[in-house]
């Protein structure tokens, strides 16, 4: 397929077509960003590398658009069965509070891949297949790179930034060199994409483990629902496939970095079904009958972390910035938001809109989340079997990456209002029950926020709601222009609304005064295009918000 030449010279060039490269790829161009997505690989890979979706980037995927494919093709995740040598220990259920509006997921790396590439396409994108990067150099203007295998041989690209989801072995990271400080875990462990026939309740991941007389793990099987009755199993590796790890090409080998982390190459001898099947006839609780493996590999599991997520004009998401154990199906979604934090300000810069200072907030705000992932999920991995946490709600809630958050980046305008609900840096809340004039139905707020960039809630009840939304849109029409949407929400008992100067939802229910603890104060509310609260303003005025929009849009 030929290349257009308004894609030549992109505004952004992303290395690496996984979930987190394709996303960047789509979220540039919903935006309308000219990117370009190139991938050494000449295909997909048909792995389960990465399965669960937690309800936080489905939140994302809504926001993006689609997310309604995602829900067609992936299977729910009900809870978890945790044995131990043989005896139940745990029947844990993830259920989450009434206003989250999307549960856990379990999904093939594979399908997730195919669902964005083709939602990309639509788009009017494409992954240029078996094109590396080769090197880059940077100035102050943009980024120059060198492709390799195109039609015409080397090609020299010159971007404004470059974007490396490139992996473990990422060479933009190399490029940028930054350190990647971390270590790696001594045991070996083999995956398998199998059709299993056994009788555990569907939608149900299963950990069970055999400890010896010491209490210490000996022998492990953990298993996660895919769709279509298969699971992704994952074991200890036997030593006889244990031998020769790491030697051949795939991405779990060092290449070159002493970085050994992920799949084996298909050099080494790959688990076969009987493989698989004599430690589920060890391990498993009920009789299992393992059939149709799809595929199946040794790999190996690191954690390491950058010391920065870019520099200049050229940044690293997904595991090239951090890598560590599966524990909790944490990593892939990380790098996912990871993209989506970094796109919508690259967009800004790209328009000339953005404070000089806003993509550098993309390492202030991400590298933290990192750092907490890497560690909360090496000390997991560590245990082998999880205790109750003290607090089994937030510990859901963390586990779905509801609590990440920003209270201390650079970009969080500092509330005065020190009532309930959720603050500048928090996840903006879904909320149900927002009505209108003319739609016979309740609508979610997500759906007012999906679609649109910058937006800025305005609360208020009573009589003269109407006439506090009015004013305040008159007071900031000049500051909101082009930057930011504003949106009214009346109270429950709020007057009619015939102003017209913004458009107006009634919180006939009361949830969203519940869950952004408004309780009837006027309150303004600044949702950043990542669904992350940047201000909260209580009364509204125009003083705070042109305060909150200095530190994110370029001066007028």
């Amino acid at each position: 397929m030929p290349r257009s030449d308004s894609f030549a010279e992109p505004d952004v060039l992303v290395v690496g077509a996984g979930p987190v490269g394709l996303t960047a790829a789509v979220e540039l161009r919903r935006r309308g960003v000219r990117c370009r997505l190139v991938d050494r690989l000449p295909a997909r890979l048909g792995y389960a590398k990465a399965v669960g979706v937690q309800p936080r980037t489905l939140e994302v995927w809504d926001r993006m658009g689609c997310v309604r494919e995602v829900l067609e093709a992936a299977v729910r995740l009900r809870g978890h069965l945790v044995y131990v040598n043989g005896e139940e220990r745990e029947r844990a259920e993830l259920r989450l509070p009434p206003e989250v509006p999307y549960g856990f997921a379990a999904l093939p790396q594979y399908e997730t891949e195919r669902l964005l590439e083709e939602y990309l396409e639509r788009l009017g994108g494409r992954i240029e297949r078996g094109t590396a990067l080769e090197s880059f150099r940077q100035d102050a203007d943009g980024v120059t790179s060198v492709l390799e295998g195109g039609p015409d041989g080397p090609e020299e690209v010159r971007s404004r930034f470059l974007v490396g989801c490139d992996g473990a072995h990422s060479l933009v990271r190399k490029g940028l060199g930054l350190s990647f400080e971390g270590g790696a875990f001594p045991e070996g462990f083999m995956l398998g994409d199998v059709r299993v026939d056994w009788d555990l309740p569907p939608g149900y991941a299963l950990r069970s483990l055999h400890r010896d007389a010491s209490g210490a793990v000996d022998d492990m099987l953990v298993g996660v629902p895919l769709p279509g009755g298969r699971y992704r199993l994952s074991m200890m590796v036997p030593p006889a496939l244990a031998a020769g790890e790491g030697d051949a090409g795939g991405e779990g080998d060092a290449g070159g970095d002493g970085v050994v982390h992920g799949l084996r190459g298909e050099s080494g001898r790959l688990p076969t079904l009987a493989d698989l099947q004599s430690v589920v006839d060890r391990l498993s609780p009920r009789p299992a009958a393992l059939s149709d493996l799809r595929w199946s590999s040794v790999f190996r599991i690191s954690h390491r972390i950058v010391d920065r997520y870019g520099s200049g004009r050229v940044f690293v998401a997904g595991d090239a910035a951090h890598i560590h154990p599966p524990t909790g199906g944490q990593g892939m979604n990380t790098g996912i938001q990871d993209a989506y934090n970094l796109v919508w300000k690259l967009a800004l810069a790209v328009g000339g809109d953005a404070h000089p200072a806003l993509t550098a907030s993309y390492d202030a705000e991400r590298r933290p989340v990192g750092e907490e992932v890497v560690g909360r999920t090496v000390r997991n991995a560590r245990q082998q079997e999880q205790g109750a946490p003290d607090d089994p709600a937030a510990g859901l809630l963390r586990e779905a990456q509801l609590l990440v958050g920003y209270r201390d980046g650079p970009l969080t305008l500092p509330s005065a209002d020190g009532g309930p609900g959720p603050r500048p840096g928090d996840r903006a809340p879904d909320c149900a029950g927002l009505t209108t004039g003319l739609a016979a139905f309740p609508l979610r707020l997500y759906d007012v926020l999906r679609g649109r960039e910058h937006v800025l809630l305005v609360y208020a009840d009573g009589p003269d709601a109407g006439a506090v939304l009015d004013r305040f849109a008159a007071e900031t029409a000049a500051l909101a222009d082009g930057r930011l949407e504003l949106c009214g929400v009346l109270g429950a008992d709020a007057g009619p609304y015939g102003g017209g100067r913004l458009p107006v939802y009634r919180d006939a229910e009361g949830a969203f005064a519940r869950l952004y603890g408004a309780d009837g104060r006027p309150t303004a509310f600044a949702v950043r295009p990542d669904g992350y609260l940047g201000a909260r303003i209580s009364p509204p005025a125009p003083g705070p918000l042109a305060d909150y929009l200095a530190t994110v849009f370029a001066p007028r």
